[in-house]
């Protein structure tokens, strides 16, 4: 490897490297402000988080590379151009693509490394991540009771206390206790108190209830007992009767499982539908299924219709079908105003059933088409982002030469600038598939051709020593033009006659 090509490899590793965990970074904390309300309140352990985290991270790389690829590439070529190294190896006799060589090789790799990770890690991780993202939003709020609110989301249970003290302590406490039988009922067992407290034990596996000075009040319905105060309800004179009981209590202790509020692992196979969780074996083998499905409903749409006609009619010559009433057998049949009644109750039930069908065979064509389509997408999104990385080179290394703007401020605008552009144009394009405007390969390479034109373009311009981005070429060309149009068109003098 010759000296000019480390100089150049390691002008590029670092601002890639750095780039690249900024990117991931920037993309996690994205996908972690979006899911916030999910992740607050809810007892999780350090472990839970950790595990979330590495796979979202993993989810973010296939499109954090095309942006670190393009940042990088722009900052090496920039900081080369800016202290006149890049002028020096010009000088030398070697050519702006003879430069980026290396960093064509590497993007190849990259591109390549791109397509392993999106054909099979990125599929592992989003089974993996969205499934714990899914038990995470299904785990119930840890137990925090606010001040005169009823708390709900124990199971059997409503609280509300009056005033919670720093220590620990409650103050005025309601509690409905609900058990199968009372939600019919209604609230049968109630327990004032005037203060407690709550902990859990076993490792946040039992909760323990702790009151102090109260009431517990229960309503049972039953036949009544000896020495038991009780009322009949009006109107059903010995059918029900309601026993009420009073026990004042100075201290009373219950102890409730936690079992509900504990996150459990759904089964996996669950997602495994989701074409972001296919490689592109499974999205070729469903899109093919989805296809054929589609093209054998077409087919079965003709005969699956003549269920709906009482007669056929016979045109020309054809006399290939023999079965059936035939249109001109009912025309031999006097026309009386009951078989009139009888025909048109007749046509209009068999044309709104045929009606219904056509209308649900449609949507169900447009459905199998439209998920074929989705399955397809991402199949070509696999090559597609693996080769945006090298596209995103052809940008950043001329781009890089030509405005001779290292650091961060000039590249990172430019990135974000072409990594925007690459978004939209990849979700129009996405767009005008799903809506069946353009067919699913020139959908999905919309973007990639537009930015890979775009990508030799600049390429073209570095190699002429183009000053592509500089102020002063574009003031001469507008001062040229205002001195051509005042010698055409300016003042003249007038000349006596």
């Amino acid at each position: 490897m010759k000296k000019l090509d480390k100089l150049i490899l390691m002008s590029f590793w670092g601002p890639f490297i750095i780039t690249m965990s900024v990117v991931v970074f920037v993309f996690l904390m994205r996908i972690m402000i979006f899911y916030i309300d999910d992740f607050v309140s809810k007892d999780l352990g350090l472990l839970d988080y950790a595990q979330l985290f590495f796979f979202f991270s993993l989810i973010t790389v296939p499109t954090a590379l095309p942006l670190a690829m393009l940042l990088s590439s722009l900052m090496a070529f920039g900081n080369l151009g800016e202290f006149f190294e890049l002028t020096a190896i010009k000088s030398a006799g070697i050519s702006v693509t003879r430069a980026m060589a290396p960093l064509f090789i590497v993007a190849i790799g990259i591109s390549i490394f791109s397509f392993y990770f999106n054909d099979r890690v990125s599929p592992w991780a989003n089974l993996k991540g969205y499934s714990l993202l899914y038990d995470i939003k299904t785990t119930k709020a840890t137990l925090k009771i606010k001040d005169g609110i009823f708390y709900n989301d124990l199971p059997g249970y409503s609280i509300k206390v009056d005033k919670k003290e720093e220590n620990g302590k409650l103050v005025g406490m309601v509690i409905y206790k609900h058990s199968n039988r009372s939600y019919e009922l209604g609230n049968t067992e109630i327990i004032l108190a005037d203060s407690g407290r709550m902990y859990s034990i076993n490792d946040n596996r039992y909760l323990v209830i702790e009151l102090y000075n109260g009431t517990h009040y229960t309503e049972v319905a039953g036949s009544g007992a000896a020495g038991a105060s009780y009322i009949a309800s009006p109107g059903l004179p010995g059918t029900v009767v309601s026993n009420f009981r009073r026990d004042a209590f100075d201290h009373y202790k219950m102890t409730e499982s936690l079992s509900s509020f504990g996150m459990k692992r759904t089964d996996e196979g669950q997602f495994k539908y989701h074409e972001f969780m296919k490689n592109i074996g499974d999205l070729t083998s469903t899109a093919d299924s989805l296809r054929k499905s589609y093209d054998q409903t077409q087919q079965d749409l003709v005969p699956n219709s003549q269920q709906y006609y009482s007669y056929n009619y016979r045109t020309g010559s054809d006399q290939s079908i023999k079965k059936g009433k035939w249109i001109d057998s009912l025309l031999a049949v006097p026309v009386t105003d009951s078989l009139k009644k009888e025909i048109f109750t007749n046509a209009k039930s068999a044309s709104a059933s045929m009606l219904s069908y056509v209308n649900s065979q449609s949507d169900y064509l447009q459905t199998k088409l439209k998920d074929a389509n989705k399955y397809e997408l991402e199949k070509h999104h696999k090559y597609t982002q693996a080769l945006s990385c090298l596209i995103m080179f052809l940008i950043g290394a001329p781009l890089g030469a030509i405005i001779k703007k290292g650091g961060f401020g000039v590249p990172v605008l430019v990135s974000i600038l072409f990594f925007i552009l690459l978004y939209v144009l990849t979700n129009q394009g996405d767009k005008w598939v799903k809506e069946g405007l353009l067919v699913v390969p020139v959908g999905a390479w919309l973007a990639n051709t537009i930015l890979l034109l775009t990508g030799l373009y600049f390429v073209d311009r570095a190699r002429s020593d183009s000053r592509l981005f500089e102020k002063d070429v574009y003031l001469m060309f507008i001062k040229k033009i205002k001195t051509k149009w005042t010698s055409r068109f300016g003042k003249k003098e007038l000349i006596p006659s």
